[in-house]
């Protein structure tokens, strides 16, 4: 069997686990909605960005029946602090794996910050939570991360697992949480990280839009961090033209959990305003949905080839409001300044090809190191499939030091 359907294989086995083996509320540990771990101290105590507020020991699983542990992984999760979109302290949660062999490299262990893809906006989906279930879709590609034996951290992101709603696709907070969770994981007790090894940066769909909001971000945000490349795949970089892409399609429930998470991030923008019955009916059962669930794909099912306009008696897109908050968080302003591995399928039916190529263009212009990278005769679950193995390799060739001249 072809390594690319190897990949989409594993997607789809874990998928089908997600959805049908273990329902949300039957695994053994608590949801985070149930868990006080996930609560923050109110206040937030003072602190400087990645501090960890607490942490336990916790269990990373492939296995979503027995739950059996992944042998040869410590894990830990973490609540941490970082910095929303309008630059406040806040606290998110997210997920440390560490091999327990010892690193044989030059230098020391290299950690990957991973940007999950696409999970929903209900408690129960966060990585944290499902990583520890044995549910997570992304669960085979993390590992094969793990099996080049380096640490692999994973932000859950405001709003997933932690109180209030998750920002979904709102780039500047997505960004900031993955850099932090380098930070945090370098601080929890027992990692054994090193303060100053290499990083890695990897995410696809959403998770690609963390790893671009992350190389623009690094340079001012987290200029310590010995940033070595980036691997985005899939990247929604600019939001205006998604939202149009996705109205009307098999896919607007993406559309209106965008529209929940910038609500979430900006109160100004005032979503509830611009609702009808329909609109608000619809939300309210989004609120606590898993892309990975039964309720997740109904969700899907019933809004698909809707409009927007059929959830609103105007549409918010259509304000200067709405616009310039979309704007600031596009990617495609900055340089990112290390190495950038960027692949989008040709065919994808959620995130435009069109837009992630001109990403390409105004990174490639602005001086960028990027590797470009179509991936032909596929859509955006195949892309995943299809690119993971590329973008690991893309990162194992910078950890080793390789050099690379990009195709601009």
């Amino acid at each position: 069997m072809h390594q690319p359907f190897r990949r989409a294989l594993a997607v789809l086995l874990a998928l089908v686990a997600a959805l049908v083996v273990v329902p949300a509320t039957g695994a053994l540990a608590a949801p985070p909605a149930q868990d006080p771990f996930y609560t923050p101290p109110s206040p937030l105590p003072a602190g400087a960005l990645g501090d960890v507020i607490r942490s336990r020991a916790a269990k990373f699983t492939l296995d979503p029946i027995l739950k059996l542990p992944a042998p040869g992984v410590r894990s830990w999760q973490v609540l941490y602090r970082t910095t929303n979109a309008q630059n406040q302290p806040i606290a998110v949660s997210g997920t440390v794996l560490v091999p327990t062999a010892p690193w044989r490299g030059s230098g020391q262990r290299p950690v990957v910050t991973w940007g999950v893809g696409t999970r929903g906006l209900g408690d129960s989906c966060a990585p944290s939570y499902t990583l520890s279930q044995g549910t997570d879709y992304e669960a085979a590609f993390i590992a094969s991360a793990l099996a080049k034996n380096w640490a692999v951290v994973i932000s859950d992101m405001r709003g997933l697992g932690t109180p209030g709603a998750h920002t979904y696709e709102v780039g500047k907070d997505q960004g900031a949480a993955v850099l932090d969770m380098v930070r945090a994981a370098r601080r929890t007790p027992g990692t054994g990280l090193s303060t100053t090894g290499p990083v890695g940066v990897m995410g696809y769909s959403q998770g690609g839009t963390s790893a671009g909001w992350a190389a623009e971000l690094a340079p001012t945000y987290a200029p310590e961090l010995d940033i070595k490349g980036v691997s985005a795949g899939g990247v929604p970089a600019d939001l205006d033209a998604v939202a149009d892409g996705l109205d009307g399609g098999l896919f607007v429930a993406f559309a209106l959990f965008a529209a929940v998470g910038y609500d979430e991030a900006y109160p100004e923008l005032n979503l509830e305003g611009y609702l009808n019955d329909r609109g608000r009916r619809t939300l309210q059962q989004f609120g606590d949905v898993c892309l990975a669930s039964i309720d997740g794909l109904g969700g899907i099912i019933t809004t698909a080839f809707t409009d927007i306009e059929d959830y609103v008696t105007s549409n918010p897109l259509d304000t200067p409001q709405w616009q310039a908050r979309l704007a600031e968080n596009r990617l495609g302003a900055r340089k990112p300044p290390m190495p950038v591995f960027q692949h989008h399928a040709l065919l994808d039916e959620i995130v435009p090809f069109a837009q992630a190529r001109t990403l390409r263009t105004e990174w490639c212009a602005r001086g960028t190191n990027l590797t470009w990278k179509v991936i032909p005769l596929a859509e955006h679950a195949i892309g995943l499939a299809v690119g993971a193995g590329p973008g690991l390799d893309f990162l194992a060739d910078r950890f080793a030091g390789r050099p690379v001249s990009g195709n601009c």
